[in-house]
């Protein structure tokens, strides 16, 4: 039986039972998550010469041609370089077999109710993560070792796995929410939400908070948290708790600020 422990200061964490997938599949031929008005990932068969890349189609095998938008077509990590301009690749980062990961569950809250500082005048209709619902959350936790934070939004319906996300009705990141996951050094934020940034912001200060980049920079050297990372648009089933988990965040290795991914979740044994 194999067995997987992450030695954090000094305590062990041990895995226990199969992993639970937290990605959304990305299914080419049938329903998918998408937004920013960005069109669905397709798949076609290749052709090269006399060569069909179907087997229902006289092919000898099966070879498709994929095309997607890591950021717009589901499940995918970014890293720095999706707001600087040296193309800083997701895969060069360095990532852990396992971290430490918090899962926590909170409501989004309206933006007319939210009195915390915002920087986009929000619509009626926006709904903010907010600080005050983490702290709330999360009162009882310790996150001086924690890796990676989780969130999930409620309601927490299956619909997530394949909603076209409207710009005023997808909810985002306060200032505040932001700035205290950083505070607590989160190097690594998962979020069931297509975007940690109102989805027409030109600014994307929740990215350049995350990232530690002040507004207007463009340059990965003026960055204090170049290295950390943010997952969007995955889904976290009703069956996993809240609470510490470990985490395998595995990575297409596309070289590109963003690519494809697929976090798995650990129960930790008691």
């Amino acid at each position: 039986m194999s067995r997987l422990v992450l030695q954090s200061g000094d305590r062990e964490y041990v895995a226990t039972g199969d992993p639970v997938d937290i990605s959304i599949p990305l299914r080419f031929d049938g329903p998918q998550p998408g937004f920013f008005g960005a069109d669905a990932a397709t798949a076609r068969p290749m052709h090269a010469g006399d060569f069909i890349g179907d087997t229902r189609l006289g092919g000898s095998c099966n070879a498709e041609h994929l095309d997607l938008i890591p950021h717009c077509n589901g499940t995918h990590t970014e890293c720095i370089g999706h707001i600087t301009n040296e193309r800083i690749a997701v895969n060069d980062m360095a990532m852990r077999a396992l971290y430490l990961a918090q899962v926590v569950t909170i409501a989004t809250a309206p933006a007319g109710e939210v009195h915390e500082q915002d920087w986009q005048k929000p619509s009626k209709k926006d709904r903010l993560i907010t600080q005050d619902a983490l702290h709330k959350a999360l009162t009882d936790a310790d996150l001086s070792a924690v890796d990676a934070l989780i969130i999930r939004t409620l309601p927490n319906d299956k619909e997530k796995t394949r909603r076209e996300w409207p710009i005023d009705q997808t909810p985002y990141f306060s200032v505040e929410a932001m700035r205290w996951i950083v505070e607590r050094n989160v190097r690594h934020l998962l979020v069931d939400t297509p975007s940690v940034d109102r989805l027409d912001d030109a600014h994307l200060d929740a990215h350049r908070i995350f990232w530690g980049l002040a507004s207007g920079s463009r340059s990965v050297h003026d960055a204090t948290r170049a290295h950390a990372t943010i997952t969007e648009m995955i889904y976290v089933p009703d069956r996993i708790d809240d609470g510490l988990h470990l985490l395998a965040l595995q990575i297409a290795p596309f070289v590109s600020d963003a690519a494809p991914s697929r976090p798995l979740l650990y129960r930790i044994a008691a």
